[in-house]
């Protein structure tokens, strides 16, 4: 089998890449990025594109998979750009699908992109997918959910795969996500759980996550088997404050959602991290979901407990753990981290 992976270079393209790479059906794997990456892997070529402009046909002919990864999170402060690859680039890519005729696209969808749901039962796939509406992830995300109804009513011949996990993380992801989510200003030695003495707690401040090795071999399985439809992708246990004190040994402490989300919005207007507060409705809004559906039928199971993903982040970002690709590298905002202030921490492309 012949792969294509569009936003290979990321946190889960990495580990798509990783996943496939040991098993003898897939031949070769074509990892498309906005910028080309040092690292050789086996079977992966590499080649550069940007999912809203370039041509995608001759990209994807001959693939027997397409696996559409790329998404923009920053410039936080540039919604036209952010929409522009999220929203009419994913079209770009499923249209290239299309007329290349490759017979599997397996898109990364999300958990964010559900409306609000409980937290105190977990919902299956059948939940609806229409976001939350003060986050511009999740109504990006719940758009291109759309865009793949009406793809799938059009093109009966592909085999569609939409996986939705929870949240993603490793240690090798560490650097992005500090500076997609925190920004410049967070010193790497707060994430050392002896500098965080407290956690905030709140009935409605409960998540899921998952190891990112674990989210590749979800796509793995699903480029390899005959399935197809949404799957959600989750490990144990829930992650709230009593959790999450237990694992960084801090005290929960009840905060109010009004306050958290204050918070997020003056800091965020004041250009001291770069996460609007949306993503703190999104935390408070999304509901808890049910992988039965990938268990029994993709085969998956998680190699790693959420609390165990989680700790492997920020021991990452304690040390400055990295990958040698654009968004992974730990050396990607240049000393002192210059080069996150020069971008206005959320305000321009990088």
């Amino acid at each position: 089998m012949r792969v294509v992976i569009t936003g290979a270079t990321g946190n889960v393209g990495t580990s798509v890449i990783g996943a496939l790479r040991d098993d003898p059906r897939i031949e070769s794997i074509l990892g498309i990025a906005r910028r080309r990456p040092r690292i050789e892997l086996p079977k992966t070529e590499w080649a550069e594109a940007d999912v809203s402009r370039t041509e995608l046909v001759p990209l994807f002919q001959g693939a027997d998979a397409v696996v559409h990864l790329a998404w923009l999170i920053q410039p936080s402060r540039n919604l036209s750009l952010l929409r522009a690859t999220n929203v009419p680039g994913s079209a770009r890519v499923f249209q290239a699908v299309a007329e290349a005729k490759v017979p599997t696209l397996v898109y990364a969808s999300s958990v964010g992109a559900y409306s609000p749901g409980p937290k105190d039962s977990r919902v299956d796939e059948s939940w609806p997918t229409e976001g939350i509406a003060s986050s511009f992830y999740s109504r990006h995300k719940a758009e291109v959910e759309r865009l793949l109804d009406r793809f799938e009513a059009d093109h009966p011949e592909t085999r569609v795969v939409r996986l939705r996990p929870a949240l993603i993380f490793k240690r090798e992801s560490a650097a992005e996500q500090r500076r997609l989510f925190a920004g410049p200003l967070l010193p790497s030695f707060l994430m050392n759980p002896r500098f965080i003495p407290v956690m905030p707690s709140n009935e409605r401040l409960r998540f899921q996550a998952v190891h990112s090795d674990d989210v590749g071999e979800a796509y793995h399985l699903a480029i390899v088997s005959d399935v197809q439809g949404s799957f959600n992708i989750a490990a144990e246990p829930e992650l709230d404050g009593p959790e999450l004190g237990r694992l960084l040994q801090a005290r929960p402490i009840p905060v109010p959602r009004s306050l958290l989300r204050g918070l997020a919005a003056l800091t965020w207007h004041l250009r001291l991290q770069p996460s609007p507060p949306g993503w703190v409705d999104m935390a408070f809004g999304i509901p808890l979901i049910d992988v039965t559906r990938a268990r029994q039928e993709l085969g998956w199971t998680p190699r790693y407990g959420a609390g165990q993903a989680l700790l492997e982040l920020f021991e990452g970002m304690r040390e400055g753990a990295g990958i040698e690709t654009p968004p992974l590298s730990s050396d990607a905002g240049d000393p002192l981290r210059a080069r996150e202030f020069s971008t206005g921490i959320g305000g321009k492309g990088s």
